[in-house]
């Protein structure tokens, strides 16, 4: 007798089990970005800028009050320090032609450098552009500018007497002429050193002589430009006081001089320290320019 076995349908389900859950692990909240540090002011590169001049000037002016100590015609630096403070407490009185303030002696001075160096870059810079451009205006120029170029800057001051009859314009004419020989000549190496793929590519393309200056040359020369109107602006600077010392009127160096006949040498020594500090400050404004329009490679 067989017997048989009846499975109910719940005896095949699998038992049933329990879900599962797969615990992640928890996000970490964002860290708040942190500020990169300030980066440390250098005062080493500072100290190193500021240190040496001031030394420089304080053992001159130390070496200055030792060598005045036991009196003497030559002022100590206290006596040199009140007798500017009085003098530049009115820098631009005017007692008459002959006697105004140091400011009016400045300015004068100035004047005449602007218009003397004025003349000489009108000049000067285009026929720099001519001699480095053409071999020919280079030949026939060169061996004049090599002659002329040497000659003191006082030797040209009777020369503008005896032209110009006047003291005034024979000073400008000093300033012209002294200082229109540093544009000339950096600006004709300039030309000349331009690479000539430039100018191969102003053949294919068949620019005009004026495209070529203007394009080409000019951006390529203008830092030699600039650093012979800087070498020009120093020479002017110092053919001014000699010239105005020999030609008198208002100026600088017709002041030191007049100074002199009067045995103020306290007034001589601060007319040398504004002289070196005009020179000096013309001097930073031309290189802050030329740096403006230099750019070198990385």
């Amino acid at each position: 007798m067989v017997s048989a076995v009846f499975h109910s349908p719940s005896d095949n389900v699998a038992p049933a089990t329990a879900p599962v859950v797969v615990s992640r692990p928890a996000t970490p909240a964002p860290e708040a970005k942190a500020k990169p540090p300030r980066d440390a002011y250098d005062w080493r590169g500072l100290a190193l800028r500021v240190l040496p001049p001031v030394i420089s000037i304080a053992l001159l002016i130390g070496l200055w009050a030792l060598a005045t100590m036991k009196g003497g015609s030559f002022p100590t630096p206290a006596a040199t320090f009140d007798a500017a403070v009085k003098l530049f407490a009115d820098p631009f009185y005017r007692n008459g032609p002959n006697d105004q303030g140091i400011g009016w002696n400045i300015l004068n001075s100035l004047g005449r450098v602007g218009m003397g160096f004025g003349l000489a870059a009108l000049v000067g810079i285009p026929l720099g552009f001519i001699i480095g451009r053409f071999e020919f205006a280079n030949r026939m120029v060169s061996p004049l500018i090599a002659l002329l170029k040497p000659v003191s800057p006082l030797a040209w001051l009777p020369i503008g007497l005896l032209a110009f009859k006047s003291a005034n314009p024979a000073a400008i004419w000093t300033i012209f002429i002294c200082s229109i020989w540093p544009m000339v000549v950096n600006t004709a190496v300039g030309v000349q050193r331009v690479p000539t793929d430039y100018l191969n590519v102003a053949r294919v393309l068949k620019l005009s002589e004026w495209k070529v200056i203007t394009r080409i040359l000019l951006p390529a020369v203008l830092p030699y430009v600039l650093t012979g109107v800087r070498l020009s602006v120093g020479t002017a600077w110092l053919v001014i006081v000699a010239a105005e010392m020999l030609t008198g009127g208002v100026g600088i160096g017709f002041w030191v001089w007049d100074e002199w006949n009067n045995l103020n040498v306290a007034h001589i020594i601060i007319a040398i320290v504004v002289i070196g500090t005009v020179g000096l400050l013309l001097e930073w404004a031309l290189i802050s320019l030329a740096k403006r329009f230099t750019f070198e490679g990385d």
